[in-house]
């Protein structure tokens, strides 16, 4: 029987594991895949909240799910390779494992004040030369502080925050920072809490990807940076050990699955989903469509520090070798479909946009998903979404398809700010959930003017984290050989003239004006 790789993909609404058989080192099909989806909380204004025994919990039955699915047993599997959420931020006490507050979720924007006064002080200089961030509350150390230090009771109202609020010390983060310093609690994005479960309390690791997520890592010196853990006051003592993309992360408690699984990969999602779309060389783009959108630009072995408001990031780390990229990050693509769904009932699957959106006619309307603020190139975390342009005829077909149209502007958006970095785009290779959807794909080659490609497999997030694991167990030999499996599915190519993308554009110009705080 062929060797085969577990690929966790713990994602922002859903956990998921896949397997691959791997054969004469090409990834095949995989055998099974099985997603969970778990609750996202919402305690108070521009707050967002995940329960990481639910993150755990799903990720675990996923993959056992996945396993007995395959019709195979933990001896069949080779290694185990994670892909994750990045930014989300998660405290849990060493002892017990047990997590003493709800995950605090990348999208949200509680300290968005205490940024705002960091900028205004001249920290924004230092943090962008350190780790290629800007100061923002959608990175980790902002949330991880406002844990340690936050002197309120933890909120209630929502399942995750009651569960966990008798857990945390009667005064708040007060006493919650005294046990960080003694080394008793310890942080992680999402990979990191995984990795902990998964070997039973033994291995506090992250990878260079999560590191260069959390603003307190330097992304040039590859180590956590002494000034920034003072200028946030975090305990060095709390943060895991920083690893290669593709290393030995340790391996499964034996109990978890049968016997003890090699983890041998890990890597924060959009860079998962860039090394799943083979994008090795500098210049090469992806963009994947899931929760948000994100745009990755490789940058080879040059930090790029970009001056139009992008994000200079780790694209991966092989062999102590880094490879960087340009990051356009935005907070709703996928979400404005699930809050079409969800939210306001005017669809019943994600899926009937495609259809819905291809019967509308043409209107003037636009829908800006600020709902959790504005990324880039704004970074504007206090703006709020809206809908103009509604007349009495405005109906759900012109609302569903604003909402994709506004993916379209957005990534645009992105586009745009890396051009003027110096970047040019020869064509964009794109992935995720919404990848599947033809319109918002011709819609996107239109808007942004360049070719779309569509690979066969638009799972590239698992995929991503099955080569690397795969990497570190002798899998795969390089990563031509990964590269060489990459398959165009179908091109899309742009079929409408400037002055109709022009015009689209500046109207979604003046509909972001509005929405923004500072206009």
């Amino acid at each position: 029987m062929p060797p085969h790789i577990l690929a966790i993909d713990q994602g922002t609404s859903s956990s998921r594991a896949l397997v691959f058989p791997v054969a004469d080192g090409r990834l095949g099909v995989p055998l099974a895949i099985v997603q969970q989806e778990f609750k996202q909380h919402y305690p108070a204004d521009g707050w967002v909240e995940h329960d990481p025994e639910e993150i755990w919990l799903s990720t675990l039955e996923s993959c056992r799910a996945a396993i007995k699915e395959a019709g195979l047993s933990a001896a069949d599997i080779a290694c185990i390779g994670i892909t994750n959420q990045r930014e989300t931020t998660v405290v849990w006490d060493r002892d017990s494992g047990e997590a003493v507050y709800p995950a605090i979720v990348w999208q949200d924007r509680r300290t968005a004040d205490y940024c705002r006064r960091l900028k205004k002080a001249g920290h924004e200089g230092l943090i962008q030369e350190r780790t290629g961030l800007l100061l923002d509350p959608y990175f980790s150390a902002s949330k991880l502080r406002w844990i340690l230090h936050n002197k309120e009771a933890p909120p209630t109202g929502s399942a995750a925050g009651d569960a966990l609020a008798s857990k945390a010390p009667p005064q708040g983060g007060s006493d919650l920072y005294k046990l960080a310093k003694g080394g008793r609690l310890a942080f992680g994005t999402v990979d990191s809490f995984l990795l902990w479960r998964l070997t039973g309390g033994t291995n506090h690791f992250t990878d260079a990807t999560n590191a260069s997520r959390t603003m307190l890592f330097d992304i040039h010196a590859q180590k956590w940076d002494e000034d920034l853990l003072r200028l946030f006051d975090i305990p060095a003592a709390m943060l895991p050990e920083v690893r290669d993309c593709a290393a030995d992360f340790g391996s499964t408690e034996p109990s978890l699955f049968g016997r003890a699984i090699p983890i041998t990969g890990m890597i924060g999602d959009q860079q998962s989903a860039a090394f799943g779309q083979a994008c090795f060389s500098s210049g090469m783009a992806k963009s994947t469509y899931g929760t948000g959108c994100f745009m990755l630009l490789n940058t080879g072995d040059t930090a790029v520090k970009s001056a139009n408001r992008l994000l200079t990031t780790v694209a991966y780390r092989l062999e102590g070798e880094v490879c960087y990229a340009l990051e356009g990050s935005i907070f709703m693509a996928g979400a404005v479909m699930q809050w079409l769904r969800d939210g306001l009932g005017l669809i019943k699957d994600a899926a009937d946009s495609e259809a819905i959106a291809r019967r509308a006619e043409e209107s003037g309307v636009y829908m800006v998903p600020a709902f959790t603020g504005l990324g880039a190139p704004y970074w504007d975390p206090q703006a709020r979404g809206a809908i103009f342009g509604m007349t009495r005829d405005t109906g759900v077909g012109d609302i569903v398809t604003a909402a994709l149209m506004s993916v379209c502007y957005q990534t645009r958006d992105l586009v745009e700010a890396m051009k003027l970095d110096g970047a040019a785009l020869s064509a964009l290779r794109v992935d995720g959930g919404m990848a599947a959807n033809d319109y918002l794909l011709q819609r996107l080659a239109d808007v942004v003017d360049c070719p779309v490609h569509r690979p066969h497999n638009i799972e590239t997030t698992a995929l991503g984290a099955a080569y690397m694991a795969g990497l570190q167990a002798g899998l795969f030999t390089s990563l031509d050989e990964i590269s060489a499996q990459w398959q165009l599915q179908q091109e899309f190519t742009p079929q409408q003239d400037s002055v109709w993308r022009d015009a689209r554009y500046a109207g979604w110009q003046d509909a972001v004006r509005r929405c923004r705080s500072d206009t």
